[in-house]
Order: structure tokens, then sequence, then C-alpha cells
């Protein structure tokens, strides 16, 4: 069976859609997996050892230039390597007029079928004119996890049942650890794009200050120049805190996979601790829980909802149960 899975972005969703390849794997030992995602992610889809070939997808790059040549021949390649092979099922897992139309390019195989959502979750960025392109298109519940709606959608497609835990089956990550501890380590993920995620700087020096028991040096990673500010300002209050270099995507990886403890708000790299289940605990501030919380795992623990951030206290009860 060829199988090509259609979730191009962002960070979070391509990783939650990691499960889906665990469960068509087991449900199909030999089937051959590829995947379309957009460039930023390609060295992501590249750690589970399931996904066979890996079609790099780059809007957000080639509207900038559409008119030059070279991004004319870049959109050409693109289109070749998507319908070079025929697939028995395509998947559309995202919902979007743009991962519509790749699953419209893309070619099947004669009683081939191309599957997505049939609606989207509360909250999501669905546009339902992506079911123009559907042969048959998947009901989930308003409030479905964002892990659970790929799984169903690829379930119903191929004619099985979700009864198990989300496995995401990702490799080790490789790659310069010259930033690395070579001791045990805690990371706070304290960075993300929305001001109103962010946990209050004065708990990260608290949480700090309670994990000077445990003699763990405490990361502080950043990804943009307001992140690093922020970085530098809490490191200032927190004696065994180091600011880290810029990190790539591959080094950022290794960091959530490695650490002893990861703690931090809703956002991508998080979420990547808590699919390799890293003892993780997840912050939620402004955003609701059920979406994405860390379910699969007693090494994840998530605290705090939408307009409900935990208290101190409760962030320092969680870390007595993981450490």
């Amino acid at each position: 069976m060829k199988i090509l899975l259609v979730r191009v972005s962002s960070l979070g969703d391509v990783l939650h859609n990691m499960p889906v390849v665990d469960d068509l794997l087991r449900h199909f030992p030999g089937a051959q997996i590829d995947w379309v995602v957009e460039e930023a992610y390609v060295n992501l889809v590249r750690l589970h050892p399931g996904v066979r070939h890996i079609i790099p997808f780059a809007l957000r790059r080639w509207r900038k230039s559409l008119r030059s040549a070279a991004t004319r021949a870049e959109i050409a390649s693109f289109y070749r390597q998507l319908r070079h092979d025929a697939y028995d099922l395509i998947l559309d897992t995202q919902g979007l007029l743009k991962t519509g139309l790749i699953m419209g390019m893309a070619r099947k195989t004669p009683n081939g079928k191309k599957v997505g959502l049939a609606n989207g979750t509360e909250g999501s960025g669905y546009e339902g004119i992506s079911r123009l392109f559907h042969d048959l298109s998947v009901p989930v519940d308003k409030h479905t996890h964002a892990v659970l709606r790929g799984r169903l959608v690829a379930a119903a497609a191929a004619g099985y049942v979700v009864d198990t835990p989300a496995s995401f089956g990702l490799r080790v990550p490789t790659g310069d650890t010259s930033w690395k501890p070579a001791t045990p380590y805690v990371v706070f993920f304290h960075g993300t794009a929305g001001a109103a995620k962010k946990w209050a700087r004065d708990n990260w020096i608290a949480i700090a200050t309670f994990l000077r028991q445990y003699e763990l040096p405490i990361l502080l990673p950043w990804g943009s120049p307001a992140e690093k500010a922020e970085a530098v300002a809490m490191a200032a209050a927190i004696p065994n805190a180091t600011v880290l270099p810029a990190l790539s995507m591959q080094e950022a990886t290794i960091l959530a996979q490695s650490a002893a403890l990861a703690i931090g708000v809703d956002t991508g790299l998080t979420h990547i601790a808590a699919a390799y289940e890293t003892p993780t605990i997840e912050i939620y501030c402004a955003s609701p829980k059920w979406k994405t919380e860390g379910n699969w795992s007693p090494k994840i623990i998530n605290l705090g909802d939408n307009g409900a951030p935990p208290a101190v206290a409760e962030v320092e009860q969680a870390i007595r149960q993981l450490l």
C-alpha cells in the first residue's frame, strides 16, 4: 500500500500528525508512506523512520517571488515529485485550501481514495472548501484533540479503529551538542509568539528557586530577539541558568529530547519534549488544554487552561512527581 500524508505546517501540527504514521504501519506493516510538508519542517519529519519519502513544499517562500524563473522551476519540480507515484490513500489531515489543492494534484490508484476532514474543531483554521478534493470527508467532534483528529481521518480511510494511546515513533535526534552541559538539566521553554500564552517571569524565577534542591542546571533557549532579551533577564535572577546560543531546529529537538525535565508553555518545543516522553510539564495560560495536552504518557503533566494559568505551587507539585 502506498499512502501520502498532506500536513504541511506548522511545527505543532506537523508533530501532532506523527502518530498517524505509527497507526498506519501497525495495521499495514508493509505500507510505503510519503509526506508533503513545508520545507522548514522536513528535518522534523525525517526523525520518523516510517516515512519513506518527504516532498518539500515551500509556499511561504515561493509566494514572495512567484515571477522568478527559479521559483517557477521549484514549483514545477514539486509538481513532478507529487505526481511521481500513484497512491492508494491520500490523507489531508489539515483541512485548508492549500492542502486540498495539493491533494487534488496528487495521483491516486484506480481504487485509491482521497480522504480529509469534514469539519474543523473549535478554534482551528479549517477551510470547508478543502472538501471539494475529497472522496470521503470524515466528521470529528468539535473538541477533538489535535493528535486524535488526524488519527481518526486515517482510521476511517483505512478501515481500522483507534484504540491505543498515541505513539510518535521518533528516533533520537543527532547533531551539534557543544552547547549541552555534561550533567542532566532542566529546560524552560518560556518563549512563544503569542504574548497571552506566556507565563509570568516571576513565576519562572520562583520555579528556578524551587529547583535548586535538585542541583540541576537550567537552560534557557530563545527563538527571537525579544525571547533572547527575556531569557537574559531571567538568567540575571537565576544563579544556575544559562542562556543558550541560537539553536537550529535539530539542536532544539535534541534539547527537548535530552532534558531531565522540560517545563514549557503551549509551544512547539514543549510538545516535542512531550512527544519524546521526556518528563514534561505543559503550562496552559491562554489556549484550551483539551486541544494539545500530552495525554499519552504519565511522564507528561498538563496544568492550567485557557484564561487560568497554573499557580507556582501546582508546578512545584508536578516537579515533585516527575523528579
